[in-house]
């Protein structure tokens, strides 16, 4: 199975097969206070349609201009309401853009970045999961209590969108961009979508029905079995199955087990 992922790692986590995926966004910007505040927008609005994800994301980031960061820190909420008032994303709204960026906002004051805000919740050896929680909790606010833009990790969500942020601001290697300090990347979470969850049960990599926390934190502990440092790892190229054209699920499935007709795209 190592050698299975790792020759789909070496094939598909590459920057040219990013495209069309919000995490295309953080390529554009240099500095990481402006990276993670993209990514922030990037992944809140990172389900539906793709089409649709990257048409909404460009929309608010046109609104944030060249450089995130120091637009946010200056702009006076009712004209960040005012430009946002007519945003419609699926369930999303420009409120809720407005409140998760008013969010961060608060954070880089109280914290001086997100990152700093985020790596204040790490404990010792724990993973992100709890530092998600808190993290989440202190974005929400008062003002978001009934937003879906950010999960509710304490109702057992697998928060996959945040843990999808957190791993693009952690990892780096030829697709996914780092850049925040003071979190270990040997305790990123798996961000548990329909597809990963698919893929963890036909990998057996977990047994539970329930697309949760604790699959997700069960899917990521049977990955550090290949790369203790780094569960994360193969997460890119994994989603790319069933996503291109040019994959076979089911055959990479079977080459995992060893079985003969392995995939020929591998």
């Amino acid at each position: 199975m190592k050698k299975a992922l790792e020759k789909l790692y070496k094939r598909y986590n590459r920057r040219e097969y990013v495209h069309p995926d919000p995490l295309e966004f953080l390529y554009e910007y240099e500095g990481t206070a402006d990276k993670e505040i993209v990514g922030l927008v990037a992944s809140a609005l990172a389900y539906g349609k793709v089409k649709q994800i990257l048409k909404s994301v460009r929309r608010v980031l046109d609104v944030l201009g060249p450089n995130p960061s120091e637009y946010l820190k200056n702009v006076r909420p009712a004209s960040l309401r005012k430009s946002l008032k007519d945003f419609k994303h699926r369930f999303a709204t420009g409120k809720d853009v407005t409140m998760l960026l008013n969010g961060a906002k608060k954070l880089q004051k109280e914290y001086g970045s997100l990152n700093e805000a985020f790596a204040a919740g790490m404990n010792g050896d724990g993973s992100t999961a709890s530092a998600v929680f808190k993290f989440a909790e202190k974005l929400r606010g008062r003002e978001m209590a009934d937003s879906h833009i950010i999960p509710r990790p304490e109702c057992g969500s697998a928060c996959k969108r945040l843990h999808l942020y957190i791993k693009w601001m952690v990892r780096k290697d030829d697709v996914d961009p780092g850049g925040w300090q003071g979190v270990d990347k040997s305790k990123l979470v798996i961000p548990l979508d329909t597809h990963m969850h698919k893929l963890g049960l036909a990998l057996g990599w977990t047994k539970r029905n329930q697309g949760d926390i604790r699959t997700a934190v069960e899917i990521t502990e049977a990955m550090k079995e290949f790369t203790p440092n780094d569960p994360a790892k193969y997460d890119f190229a994994l989603t790319r199955l069933g996503i291109r054209d040019d994959t076979d699920m089911d055959a990479f499935v079977r080459e995992c087990a060893g079985e003969e007709h392995a995939c020929p795209n591998g």
